[in-house]
Order: structure tokens, then C-alpha cells, then sequence
């Protein structure tokens, strides 16, 4: 048997869901959570048996109650937009997968061949969504009390620095907010994919009247959007910036200044 295949076999084993269940600091029926770890194409493989797709809905649902809830009471002077922007920040796939590496996650997942050969266990999308599954597993098994603290111990230190990100929040909503305030209208996104179901590769495209300002990829076409809307964003401050360096603090350009 290969490494590959091992590693995240061991939440298959009494020790590895021991271990895990260290690494989350929290207890979780173990049904639960072998369920919570089952990705869909080792189910398929397994003869179509339940995956951890329900629990991800539910701790999707979790997840996203207990970070509205504590950005409302702490941050009482911010309006609706910055605390949605601080939520999805907080939510976003690329932040619970870094969760999910810290803790080692990949390593448990229960993964197909297929998945296994292009390195599932480090993909962002299944890093995610089993994470979503586990805060699912915690709630059924202890709770929305025992959930509330295992997702302030997953995402607390996310949510200190969502509050100092400002465009970096959402870069989408932050691209479109500055293209309106130039009048140059609304990003328009356009985006292809390869690869195999189980190996695509998101490629976007952002493009402001008519010129694209930014390309991203990544493993779910949001993720491509929002690496796209990033680069567009830095390229369109660049350039107001350089402009407002060419005319000066009073709109005069600096030769004709003091």
C-alpha cells in the first residue's frame, strides 16, 4: 500500500480518529465522524455508501450562524456590507482550508483512488468541505453550545485579522465597489475549466470595459473569481494612485505646484 493511500486511511483506525479528535480538541460520535471524513468518491468506490455531504450542509450552516453572530456583538460600529464582507472572509474556502492543513486534516480524509492520485487531501474544495462536516458531526453529537466553541477555536484568529484586511475581505465586492467609483461599470468574469470531474482546474478572467485586468485559477471557479478580482483590483489602485501622484493634492500636476 502506498503513502498516499495510508494517510488518510488512519481515521479508518481507533488510534487515527484518536489522534484527530486530539487535534480538533473535541469529542465527536465516531460514527459521526468517520461519516464526516467519507469524501463522495471513496463512498463510490465503497459501494455507494452514505458521504459527508449532508453533515457539510449542515455545518456549513453552523459555521456561518456562529461567525454572524459573534461579527454582530463585536463590532457594533461596522455596517451590514464590512460585516459581510468580514463573514465570507472568515468562511471562505481558502480560510478553512488553511484551517484544515494546520490541523492536518488531510491526512484522516477518506478519499477514492482517483482523488488519492491527484492529491486530494490537499485540495482546498475537500479541505473545506470536510471541515464544514466535522463542525456538522460536533453539533449533532454535542450540541449548538459544545459547536459554538469548536468553531470559535477553528476560526477566532481568522476573524481578528478579517478585521484588519479592509479590500482583501471580499475582492470581488471590493474590485466592483472601485470600478464604481470610476465609472467604469461592472467586472465582467468569464471562465473556462480542465481537467478531469475529480481534477478541474478553474481558469477566470475579469475584465473591465472590455480590458482584462486580472486572471486567476484554482480548484473551484469562486476561488479563480476571487484571485482574478484580486489582481484586477491591485492593477486598477495602481493606477489611481499613479494618477493621483501626476496631478497632486489639489489636482494640479507637480510642475505647476508651489
Amino acid at each position: 500500500m502506498s503513502a498516499q493511500r495510508e494517510r488518510p486511511e488512519k481515521a479508518a483506525g481507533a488510534g487515527g480518529a484518536d489522534e484527530l479528535l486530539e487535534k480538533l480538541g473535541v469529542r465527536v460520535d465516531p460514527e459521526l465522524l468517520v461519516l464526516a471524513l467519507t469524501h463522495r468518491s471513496f463512498a463510490h468506490e465503497a459501494g455507494g455508501i452514505p458521504t459527508n455531504e449532508r453533515l457539510e450542509f449542515l455545518g456549513d450552516s453552523v459555521l456561518g450562524f456562529v461567525v454572524t453572530d459573534a461579527l454582530y456583538r463585536d463590532h457594533a460600529d461596522l455596517p451590514e456590507g464590512e460585516l459581510a464582507k468580514m463573514r465570507a472572509a472568515t468562511v471562505s474556502q481558502r480560510s478553512l482550508a488553511a484551517i484544515a492543513r494546520e490541523l492536518e486534516l488531510g491526512r484522516f480524509i477518506l478519499l477514492g483512488k482517483g482523488e488519492l492520485r491527484t492529491r486530494g487531501f490537499d485540495k482546498d474544495s475537500i479541505l473545506s468541505d470536510t471541515v464544514e462536516a466535522i463542525i456538522g458531526a460536533v453539533y449533532l453529537s454535542g450540541g449548538v453550545d459544545e459547536a459554538r466553541t469548536f468553531v470559535h477555536r477553528l476560526v477566532d484568529a481568522t476573524l481578528e485579522v478579517a478585521a484588519d484586511l479592509g479590500a482583501g475581505l471580499d475582492w470581488k465586492t471590493s474590485l466592483q465597489e472601485l470600478a464604481g467609483e470610476l465609472g467604469l461599470g461592472a467586472p465582467e468574469y468569464r471562465w473556462e475549466a480542465e481537467g478531469p470531474a475529480h481534477a478541474r482546474v478553474f481558469t477566470s478572467h475579469v475584465a473591465l470595459d472590455g480590458e482584462v485586468l486580472g486572471t486567476g485559477s484554482g480548484t473551484a471557479k469562486k476561488h479563480a473569481e476571487q484571485e482574478a478580482a484580486e489582481r484586477a483590483y491591485a492593477v486598477l489602485k495602481a493606477r489611481v494612485d499613479a494618477a493621483a501622484a501626476a496631478t497632486g493634492p489639489a489636482g494640479l500636476a507637480p510642475a505647476d505646484q508651489g
